[in-house]
C-alpha cells in the first residue's frame, strides 16, 4: 500500500489530531474528486453550512474530535476518516432540482462506486486480502453512511443485520463504525433537525446491540437459515429449518482478466459451466449491443441443468446485484443453493491478463465496468466468499 502512504500522513494523529487539508485538497489523489464537491450545492434546510466539501470538511473535523474514534486500532481510523472524506461524494453525480428543492437520492450506492473505482485504480488498494479489506471497509461505510438515521425501529432490524453481516467477508467492517461515521456526519452539518437524528443513531445503535451484530455479524443457525431469513422466508433469525435443497450451484463474479477461467479448471473442473462468452461465440454475437439473445440461451441451458438436478457453474462477469440476483432466484425456484466467489486481482495485473485472452475487452470497457462493480454482499446467497487470485 505504498501509494497511500503519502495519503495517510494528512489524517489526523494524536497528540494534535490535525488534518493537512492543504494537501488534501491539492496535491493528494482526492484532489480532483475534492474540487468537484466544492461545486456541489446542497439543500440549505438540510445543509446550512454550504456545498459537499465544506460539509465533508466539518465531518472530518468533528470525527477527529471524538474520543471513540481517537481511541480506534490505527487501521479502524484509517479506513473511518477515509470513508468520511469520501462520504458524499455521489452527490457530485446524484444531485438534483426536484420540486424547488435539492435532493441527491442514491447518492451512498453512487459514491461507494466512485470510492471503489478512484482506490482500486489509482491507489491500487486490489488484489491482496489487505488492500480488499481496506477498500471494501471504506466503500461499505460509503454506501451505508445514511442507514443509521433511518434503521432504528425495530421492524428495520431484517436490514440492519444484512447490512451487518458484511462483516464476515470484510473484517474491518462493523456497524459501530457506521454508527460513528452517521454521528460524524451528523455533527458536521447545519440543520433544526440534528440533536433528533443523533437520537436515532443512538437507537440504531441500541437495536444493533440487542440484534448481536453491533460489533460483529452476528450469529445465525446454518448458512441455510442464514440466506432463508435474508431472502424473507424466515421470520425469527434464530430458527433452524430443514435444508431441502439438493446440490450446489456456482455463480462467479469479477471483472474481465481476474481469472475466472483459471479458476473453474483448478476448483471444479468437471462440472458443467454457462458461460456467457462461450454463447456469444456459438451465436456469432459481440460483446457490445443488445445482449438478449444470449441471456436467454444461458438461462435455458441453466434450466437443462437445473431439472436434472445436475450442480453447475455460471461464468460470467456478474458485477451488479441486479445481474446476480436473476441467477440466485432462478437456481432457488429449482431447489438448488448457492455459492457466489468473487475474484480480484490488482489493476495492472488485470489488465495484463486481460490482454492475454483471446477475446481482449477494451481497456475504457474494463474501466467502465470498474465503476459500476459492486461485490456481491454477504446476504446474497447461501454462501459467498472474495478470493484475491
Amino acid at each position: 500500500m505504498e501509494s497511500c502512504e503519502g495519503l495517510f500522513r494528512a489524517f489526523p494523529t494524536g497528540p494534535d489530531w490535525r488534518i493537512d487539508w492543504a494537501y488534501l485538497e491539492r496535491e493528494s489523489p482526492l484532489a480532483p474528486l475534492a474540487a468537484e464537491m466544492k461545486s456541489a450545492a446542497q439543500e440549505k434546510r438540510w445543509h446550512g453550512e454550504g456545498d459537499v466539501w465544506t460539509h465533508t470538511r466539518m465531518v472530518c473535523e468533528a470525527l477527529a474530535s471524538l474520543e471513540e474514534f481517537r481511541t480506534l486500532a490505527e487501521a479502524d481510523r484509517l479506513a473511518l476518516f477515509l470513508a468520511a472524506l469520501l462520504h458524499d461524494v455521489g452527490k457530485t453525480r446524484c444531485t438534483r432540482l426536484e420540486e424547488g428543492c435539492l435532493t441527491s437520492p442514491h447518492h451512498g450506492a453512487v459514491g461507494a462506486n466512485l470510492a471503489r473505482a478512484l482506490l482500486w485504480r489509482e491507489l491500487d488498494l486490489a488484489g491482496t486480502a489487505e488492500k480488499q479489506r481496506l477498500r471494501e471497509t471504506v466503500c461499505q461505510l460509503v454506501r451505508y453512511h445514511t442507514a443509521p438515521v433511518h434503521l432504528w425501529k425495530e421492524e428495520e432490524k431484517t436490514r440492519l443485520r444484512r447490512i451487518a453481516a458484511n462483516g464476515a467477508l470484510i473484517p474491518g467492517f462493523r456497524l459501530s463504525l457506521l454508527c460513528l461515521l452517521a454521528k460524524a456526519d451528523l455533527l458536521g452539518r447545519v440543520a433544526e433537525d440534528r440533536e433528533r437524528l443523533l437520537e436515532q443513531v443512538e437507537l440504531t445503535a441500541l437495536l444493533a446491540q440487542e440484534q448481536g451484530c453491533f460489533s460483529a455479524p452476528g450469529v445465525f443457525a446454518s448458512p441455510y437459515a442464514q440466506r432463508a431469513y435474508f431472502a424473507g422466508r424466515l421470520s425469527w433469525a434464530g430458527d433452524d429449518p430443514y435444508d431441502r435443497s439438493w446440490g450446489e450451484v456456482i455463480l462467479l463474479s469479477g471483472l474481465p482478466g481476474t481469472g475466472k477461467d483459471t479458476w473453474i479448471s483448478r476448483n471444479c473442473p468437471a462440472l458443467p459451466v454457462v458461460s456467457l462468452d462461450v454463447l456469444r461465440a456459438q451465436l456469432g454475437q459481440s460483446a457490445k449491443g443488445d445482449q438478449s439473445a444470449v441471456a436467454a440461451a444461458a438461462q435455458e441451458l441453466a434450466r437443462s441443468y437445473l431439472r436434472r438436478k445436475e450442480p453447475f457453474v455460471w461464468n460470467a462477469t456478474s458485477l451488479t446485484p441486479a445481474l446476480r440476483e436473476k441467477v440466485v432466484s432462478l437456481c432457488e425456484r429449482y431447489g438448488a443453493a448457492v455459492r457466489i466467489v468473487f475474484l480480484e486481482t490488482g489493476w495492472e495485473e488485470g489488465l495484463r491478463r486481460n490482454g492475454e485472452r483471446k477475446a481482449e475487452v477494451p481497456r475504457q470497457t474494463v474501466e467502465r465496468m470498474l465503476e459500476r462493480l459492486t461485490p456481491p454482499e454477504r446476504w446474497e446467497a447461501r454462501q459467498v466468499a472474495w478470493l484475491c487470485v
